[in-house]
């Protein structure tokens, strides 16, 4: 089937774009659910004791972190094996996934010449990768 047929009225980019947010969207869920059944369970240790929350929830933020250990930014990652952080890695597939579509969909614009597309693919892969890189975080 050539990139110009379409399946039931729809495009074939739609149907990729729409195939890729379907399996994103279930391993993302499959994902969270599985970390925070993890967490919920005790199959994975947390990273603050759970008797220790009440007390530290009324510290504002940069005492909190300080206390827990607690990283900012992207170092979240390197605590995935712990419960209360193991959900965190379904939500980031659950809002990534739109770029895995976005870059799929630009290469069928690109190979059908179609500039207009492809340019807007890239310019909105670009913007969700310069907001999950953190640079336009306010200050504190």
């Amino acid at each position: 089937m050539s990139d110009r047929e379409r399946i039931d009225g729809v495009s074939s980019e739609q149907v990729l774009y729409a195939r890729l947010l379907d399996w994103g969207a279930k391993i993302g869920l499959a994902v969270l659910v599985a970390g925070f059944a993890g967490y919920l369970f005790g199959f994975l240790a947390p990273h603050v004791p759970v008797d220790q929350l009440p007390e530290l929830w009324t510290l504002p933020l940069a005492d909190y972190l300080a206390r827990t250990s607690t990283p900012t930014g992207w170092g979240w990652l390197a605590l995935l094996a712990k419960g209360e952080f193991a959900g965190l890695a379904g939500i980031a597939i659950l809002s990534g996934c739109s770029l895995l579509c976005l870059i799929a969909v630009v290469a069928i614009y690109a190979r059908r010449g179609d500039r207009v597309y492809a340019t807007i693919c890239v310019l909105e892969i670009a913007v969700l990768v310069l907001a999950a890189s953190g640079v336009l975080t306010a200050g504190h």
